[in-house]
């Protein structure tokens, strides 16, 4: 009989550690012209660009992957760096990876914020080839930018900076996790694939009316590799906006900071609360209704790409 009772806590313990570190597949792959670089477990991927007149270095957000930003940036004139993070796939059909011999191995625990930081800052530094450099960051991927900027604040003095529906210091996500949600959470992801648009998980998202828009969302709950790269992202979200500060804002040089008062996923008065210690020199546009996703659903809201004449940096 005791047997028989520890054999369900037992099994729903070994269970759980198999859906953590089973290996799955992405849902999406599209086709890309250009190249890879590995960095580490992360993925820095360059669009083909010829003579690039403006070079925009981006990060994606949680659950998010670098598709996320290619229908905005698709200027011919545009050279697009866009990171993967580490343990995230990489969504490109045949992907032609290129040996980095800047590339080196982050130092920082797999999954948080830190590590893409470091990802991020070789790309900035080795990468771009225009004048013109723009670094987006969405979501999650805004803390990356700041944690880069903090790490090299050298390589982002003639950067631009766009914040985008940002993860910030002394930031709050709407819906906190308990430690039981979190333990659950490799159970709930398998039911999060099987309808990744449930109306449960979509009221965050605003509108879905957008065939492009839908398609992205789709393909959230596939997006790492394994489901264990999901909860060291949220456990280090949550220990990130506790412990930074304002202090990572006097990094950045110029920019803008874009807070949607509709979002669902991240408290968007924390996040205009931060982003105005954060002014100037960057700039809050405050997005009134507008869902976490402003890219997708309210693109004019971006500031224009600055273009240089094509030449060396």
């Amino acid at each position: 009989m005791l047997a028989a009772l520890l054999a369900v806590p037992l099994a729903l313990v070994a269970t759980r550690q198999w859906l953590l570190h089973r290996k799955s597949s992405p849902r999406h792959r599209e086709a890309f012209d250009g190249v890879v670089y590995r960095v580490g477990d992360a993925v820095v991927a360059e669009r083909s660009c010829e003579t690039p007149r403006a070079t925009v270095v981006c990060m994606h957000g949680f659950v998010e992957d670098l598709r996320y930003f290619a229908g905005y940036y698709r200027d011919a004139d545009v050279q697009l760096i866009a990171l993967a993070g580490a343990g995230y796939h990489v969504p490109i059909h045949g992907p032609v990876v290129k040996h980095a011999p800047w590339a080196r191995e982050p130092a920082q625990p797999h999954g948080s914020i830190a590590y893409d930081a470091e990802v991020l800052v070789q790309a900035l530094e080795h990468l771009p080839r225009s004048r013109s450099v723009r670094v987006h960051g969405h979501s999650r991927g805004g803390a990356v930018v700041l944690e880069a900027a903090r790490l090299r604040p050298d390589l982002f003095r003639d950067v631009e900076v766009v914040l985008e529906a940002p993860v910030l210091p002394q930031g709050r996500a709407v819906m906190e996790p308990t430690s039981l949600e979190m333990w659950a959470f490799a159970f709930r992801v398998q039911l999060w694939r099987l309808q990744p648009l449930h109306p449960t998980v979509t009221r965050a998202y605003g509108p879905l009316t957008d065939a492009r828009k839908r398609e992205l969302l789709s393909g959230f709950p596939h997006s790492t590799e394994r489901v264990v790269t999901m909860v060291h992202n949220m456990r280090d979200i949550e220990r990130w906006m506790r412990e930074r500060d304002d202090s990572l804002f006097q990094n950045l040089r110029r920019g803008t900071v874009l807070v949607p008062t509709g979002d669902r996923v991240l408290v968007p008065e924390a996040m205009l609360a931060s982003a105005s210690r954060g002014a100037p020199p960057l700039e809050v546009r405050v997005l009134e209704g507008c869902s976490h996703f402003v890219l997708l659903d309210r693109p004019e809201a971006l500031p224009p790409l600055s273009k240089s004449n094509p030449g060396a940096p």
